[in-house]
């Protein structure tokens, strides 16, 4: 597999740039409306969607994985649509993101749920991959890399480990689809810190929730307050 930084060097290029994208309706479900949005590295946009299926279709959106009718959507620079299939893969390396479905493949442990990912889209040895999912566990209250199946582990623990697999690698960007609904204080304050250092490191952040109870104190912190409706993007009055 490419290792990201092989194909492309970072650089300080937009993380996520979306340029009057359209999407093809009939093979997204996304209503064929414009999108923009621009993050530069550290900043953070935060989005109300009262229905978070469509919230999940804009996050594909922003993967490249939702074809346009017109517009751009680039990641670190890069045109979605200019990449070929090896090139699209390293740059998802350099993406993390919590999806609502939760992603998990039940037939396997949490650990190798977790790791896959990474193991897929880059060279990283596992050893360095498991050291650095360990530190991550052990921040949002796991004892270490749960090894049971998913379906095994109480719902706030998935959450756990959902936010574990989104960050490992020390992503560019991070896609959240409200990670952190029910979850306990401590669990959250662990959350923000972690996606506090992330953006102390250049990564942007879309995180994506029903209201503004899904965000928690981290309202203050946003760059940007956006609502998502069927015909688009919309700045919230007051951010």
């Amino acid at each position: 597999m490419a290792e990201p930084d092989d194909v492309f060097p970072d650089s300080l290029d937009a993380r996520l740039d979306l340029v009057d994208a359209r999407p093809r309706f009939d093979e997204s479900g996304l209503v064929s409306s414009r999108y923009n949005l621009r993050l530069n590295p550290g900043e953070c946009a935060l989005i109300e969607c009262r229905d978070m299926g469509q919230a999940a279709l804009f996050a594909d959106m922003c993967v490249g994985l939702v074809p346009l009718d017109d517009g751009h959507v680039r990641c670190m620079g890069l045109d979605w649509a200019d990449l070929d299939e090896r090139r699209a893969n390293a740059l998802r390396g350099r993406i993390g993101r919590v999806v609502m479905t939760g992603g998990w493949v039940d037939l396997y442990g949490t650990h190798m749920n977790i790791l896959w990912p990474q193991l897929h889209h880059t060279r990283t040895p596992i050893a360095r991959l498991q050291a650095e999912a360990v530190h991550l566990a052990v921040r949002l209250g796991l004892p270490g890399l749960p090894v049971v199946p998913p379906g095994r582990l109480s719902t706030m623990d998935r959450q756990r480990a959902a936010c574990v697999r989104a960050m490992l690698g020390e992503p560019a960007l991070l896609l959240l689809e409200h990670p952190m609904e029910g979850a306990s204080a401590g669990l959250m304050n662990a959350f923000l810190s972690l996606v506090t250092d992330l953006r102390d490191r250049g990564c942007a952040v879309v995180w994506l929730a029903p209201d503004e109870a899904g965000w928690g104190r981290y309202v203050s912190n946003a760059t940007v307050r956006l609502r998502l409706y069927d015909d688009g993007l919309f700045s919230m009055r007051g951010s």
